[in-house]
Parts: C-alpha cells; structure tokens; sequence
C-alpha cells in the first residue's frame, strides 16, 4: 500500500505513534508517551511483520492505539480507537468494564483480577504499571498473529512477551522470556472503532511462571 493509500486509513488505524503526534488538547496521564526505548527491543524480538494494510496491520494498530490510549489518556472521551459510550471490556467471561473503569483500575488490574499471585482489588492503577514496568524493564510487548474473522466481528491471536528481569512482589527475576497467547473478539463499527472487546487467556499460567523462582526474597 502506498503512503497516499495508507494516509486514507482512519488515523486509530494507523501507526500508534502517528495517533501520538496528533495530541492537540489531549489530557495525557504523565505527558505524551514515548516508546522510543521498547520500540527497540518490539522491533527485535516480534515474530509477525504484517503487510501494509492488510487486515491483520490494521487490527494490529487499532489494538495497539487502544492499548496506549487506555494507559495514558485520562479522557475517555479523547479515545479514537473506541466508541466510548458503547465500550466494554471483558476477560474470560468476566465483568464488563467501561472506558471509565479501564482508566480508574488500568489493564492489569482488570485483567488479572484476584488470583493466589495478584490481588486487583488491592492495587491502583500506579502500583499495577509500576509492578510490571519493573518486571520487565525492557517492556512487555503485544503483537497480533493472526486475524481469523473480519470484521463487525474481529477475531484474533495475539501474543504478549517479555524479558522478566526485575523484581516482582519479591521474587527474584529468572531472566527468561515470558509469554501469554491469548485469543480476542472485538466487535467494530464500519469506521474501525471498538465497541466492545472479550480476551481469552490464562491468567494464572503468567502469574505462575513470575513467582516461580520460589518464595520471595527480602532485602
């Protein structure tokens, strides 16, 4: 696709950092975002290189825009890449979450929920991004695999990874790669923008491999 082509694409389906530098106005959590650092090691480790726009780039971006909006755009209604007053968010069957909710609890915490590993109800949307930024300072990445339903119903596969080279809740980091592969339904308007989005992963099976290195280890 060329870049004329590619400009014509709603910009929440572009690439994230084009959506970045349209912030006029924008209510950011701690300032713009800037993913210069773990670009690098996305670029390096990812499995999947999409051709430009084709169905599977154009979910990768809208997920990804989605993602970066819900951690550092306090404004629900400055989200492009949902409709906001329809948005719901599940994991495994669970709760619906709205835009609002994403914002006040951030993705982890909803994600995860109370475990034997990770207590949600006890941690903020702070202490959740600074728990897992420690774990994995290099970043914990996203890519898309595969879309296997287009659209209104997007079903797809994904993957989640990262180095686990810092602390987490006191267990010593091992070094290894961590991944989760998960399975997502998001249901689109005709301009690409989510409605509502269902994760399917297995939450304790990441928990595990985080705390395996055995009891946690006291300074």
């Amino acid at each position: 696709m060329s870049n004329t082509e590619s400009a014509q694409l709603p910009l929440w389906v572009q690439d994230r950092e084009e959506v970045i530098a349209e912030d006029a106005a924008v209510e950011w959590r701690s300032g713009r975002p800037d993913y210069s650092y773990t670009n690098q090691f996305l670029q390096q480790e990812r499995q999947c290189n999409h051709a430009e726009g084709s169905l599977n780039a154009i979910a990768h971006n809208l997920v990804r825009t989605f993602e970066m909006e819900a951690t550092h755009k306090v404004n629900p209604q400055q989200w492009l890449s949902v409709v906001t007053d329809k948005f719901r968010m599940s994991t495994n069957g669970g709760k619906q979450y709205t835009a609002q909710d994403v914002i006040e609890a951030g993705t982890y915490n909803l994600f995860l929920g109370d475990t034997e590993h990770y207590r949600s109800t006890e941690e903020s949307f702070d202490s959740s991004y600074n728990l897992f930024h420690t774990a994995f300072p290099e970043g914990f990445h996203w890519e898309l695999i595969e879309v296997v339903s287009p659209p209104p119903n997007v079903v797809f596969k994904w993957r989640h990874w990262g180095q686990f080279k810092g602390n987490f809740k006191g267990f010593a980091p091992t070094g290894e790669t961590i991944e989760i592969i998960g399975l997502s339904i998001a249901r689109v308007t005709e301009d690409l923008k989510i409605e509502s989005v269902e994760h399917f992963f297995d939450n304790s099976a990441f928990l595990n491999k985080l705390t395996a290195s055995g009891c946690p280890f006291h300074s």
